[in-house]
C-alpha cells in the first residue's frame, strides 16, 4: 500500500505511525519546507506538495488541508483516494460506543464533561478528536467493546467524514471558519456529517434553540432530542431537570460559570442520560468540574481586579457569552487575526454588557473600533504589540472590583502562534503584574 501523508503536524504524525505499523510505503508531503520527518522517509515539502498525487493508492488528508486544495492540483477523481485520522479511526474502531461533539463554541467542554459523566459512571473513557489527542491514537489505549470513546469533532475534521458516532451532540452553530470554508453553507454543511450518516439505532442531541442546531440534527435518521427544551435536559426556576420533570439539580451546584455553560451542561446530560447506571453522581461531578484551560479561567485577583483567560474563545459570539458570564465591571481585550467575522452584534454586546473600557489588539483592532464608533461606544485605547503592554494598559484602567477580561473574539495569529500561546502569554503577564506590585 503507498501512502502520501498530507500535512505532518500532530494529526498527520499520528497517521503516520498508524500506517507505518500497517508496513505501508509512506511519504510525507508537507508545506512548509522546513518539516523534519523520520530519518529514511520520502519527503515532499514546500508549494508544490499536494501536486501529482495520482500514484498513490491512499491519501490521508490532515484537518488543515481543505479537500478542494487537492483537488485544485489533481481532479475531482482524487478524492475518492482520500481519508483522515478520523476516518479510518471510525472504520476500525473495537467499539461501536462512539459519542461526537460538534458546535462553534463549548465542543471542549462539553467533550470533557461527558467524559467525567462517564468515568463517574465506572465506565471506561477514551477522550481525544480536536481536543488534544488524535483518534488513531486512541487505539494505543487498548479500547474493548463495551469502552466509550468521546471525541470532539471540529469542522476540519468533519468536512469529508463517511461515519457518525452512534451518539452525536450539535451545541450551537454560528457562521465561523469563513477564511477557511468556500462559504457559510459550506460550514453548515461539513457539521451535518456529525449525524447524517446514523441509522435508526443512533441519536442526536442538539440545541433546540439555534436554528442551524435544529437543521443539522435533522439529518440524522435516528432520535432527535432537543436540549435546552423538553425533553432534553434544561434550566427552570434555577433547577436543571429532564424529562417531564425530573430533577438534577439546582443550578447553583454547577462549578462552570456563564449562562453558556448551563447550556453545556444540559447538552452533556440531555447525551448520556439513559446511559448513567449510577446518577447520584451527576452533582458531584458539576461541583468539581471547572473546565478546560484557557475557557473562563480565573488566572488571579491582584489589588481586587480579576483576570480572567477566556483565549479559546475566537468569535464574536463567544466573546459576548463570556462578557454575559461576568456582571462586574468589565476592561475587555478584543482583537487579533481575521477570521471573516462580522463585528457589529460584538460591539452592541459591548454597550450593553457593563464593559468600562476596550483594550483593542492586533490586525482587527481597527474593524472593531469602527464598530465600536458606529454605536457611539468610545471607551476604547489600543493595547500595544505585546502581552505585557496590554496588561499594562488594562491595569491603568481597573480597579476593585473590575474583571479585566482577554476574550478578543478573534483568531491570535500575527501576534501569538495560537490561542494557547496566547492565553500562556496573557497568564504570565498577569503573575509578573502581581511580582511587580
Amino acid at each position: 500500500m503507498n501512502v502520501a501523508i498530507l500535512g505532518y503536524g500532530k494529526q498527520g504524525y499520528s497517521s503516520f505511525l498508524y500506517y507505518k505499523q500497517l508496513g505501508a510505503t509512506i511519504t510525507i508531503h508537507d508545506a512548509n519546507v522546513s518539516t523534519e520527518v523520520p530519518d529514511g522517509i520520502p519527503a515532499i515539502l514546500g508549494e508544490h506538495y499536494l501536486e501529482n498525487l495520482d500514484n498513490y493508492d491512499v491519501l490521508v488528508r490532515s484537518p488543515g488541508i481543505h479537500p478542494k486544495e487537492i483537488v485544485a492540483k489533481n481532479s475531482l477523481s482524487i478524492l475518492s483516494k482520500v481519508t483522515s485520522n478520523t476516518n479510518e479511526f471510525f472504520k476500525i474502531c473495537p467499539t461501536n460506543h462512539i459519542l461526537g461533539v460538534t458546535g462553534t463554541k463549548g465542543k471542549g467542554t462539553t467533550t470533557s464533561l461527558i467524559a467525567k459523566l462517564l468515568e463517574a459512571d465506572n465506565k471506561t473513557v477514551h477522550v481525544g478528536g480536536n481536543i488534544g489527542t488524535p483518534p488513531l491514537d486512541l487505539l494505543n489505549q487498548n479500547i474493548q467493546e463495551n469502552d466509550w470513546v468521546v471525541l470532539e469533532l471540529g469542522n476540519t475534521q468533519l468536512i469529508d467524514l463517511q461515519y457518525s458516532p452512534h451518539i452525536a451532540v450539535c451545541l450551537m452553530v454560528v457562521p465561523e471558519h469563513l477564511d477557511w470554508h468556500t462559504n457559510v453553507q459550506e460550514y453548515y454543511d461539513a457539521k451535518k456529517n456529525i449525524c447524517s450518516h446514523q441509522t435508526s439505532d443512533d441519536k442526536v442531541i442538539y440545541f433546540g434553540q439555534n436554528n442551524a442546531s435544529k437543521q443539522i440534527a435533522q439529518t440524522s435518521k435516528g432520535t432527535r432530542i432537543p436540549y435546552f427544551q423538553k425533553p432534553g435536559a434544561r434550566v427552570e426556576d434555577n433547577e436543571i431537570i429532564i424529562n417531564e420533570h425530573d430533577p438534577i439539580c439546582p443550578v447553583s451546584a454547577i462549578a462552570l460559570k456563564g449562562k453558556h455553560n448551563q447550556q453545556n451542561v444540559c447538552a452533556a446530560l440531555s447525551a448520556v442520560w439513559d446511559l448513567l447506571e449510577q446518577k447520584q453522581h451527576i452533582t458531584s461531578v458539576l461541583e468539581h468540574y471547572r473546565g478546560l484551560p484557557h475557557r473562563l479561567e480565573v488566572v488571579k485577583k491582584i489589588g481586587g481586579v480579576t483576570y480572567v483567560d477566556d483565549s479559546f474563545g475566537t468569535t464574536p459570539e463567544t466573546a459576548i457569552v463570556a462578557m454575559e458570564a461576568y456582571s462586574e465591571p468589565k476592561i475587555l481585550i478584543l482583537g487579533g487575526s481575521d477570521k471573516g467575522a462580522d463585528y457589529t452584534e460584538l460591539a452592541k454586546a459591548v454597550k450593553q454588557n457593563n464593559v468600562k473600557q476596550v483594550v483593542l489588539i492586533g490586525a482587527m483592532a481597527s474593524k472593531i473600533q469602527q464598530c465600536l464608533d458606529a454605536i457611539d461606544f468610545k471607551h476604547y485605547t489600543f493595547g500595544g504589540d505585546s502581552m505585557p503592554e496590554i496588561i499594562a494598559t488594562c491595569k491603568n484602567y481597573a480597579a476593585e472590583g473590575d474583571v479585566v477580561l482577554l476574550s478578543t473574539g478573534c483568531a491570535s495569529f500575527g501576534m501569538f502562534k495560537n490561542y494557547e500561546d496566547r492565553g500562556e502569554q496573557f497568564s504570565q503577564a498577569v503573575r509578573s503584574l502581581d511580582s511587580i506590585a
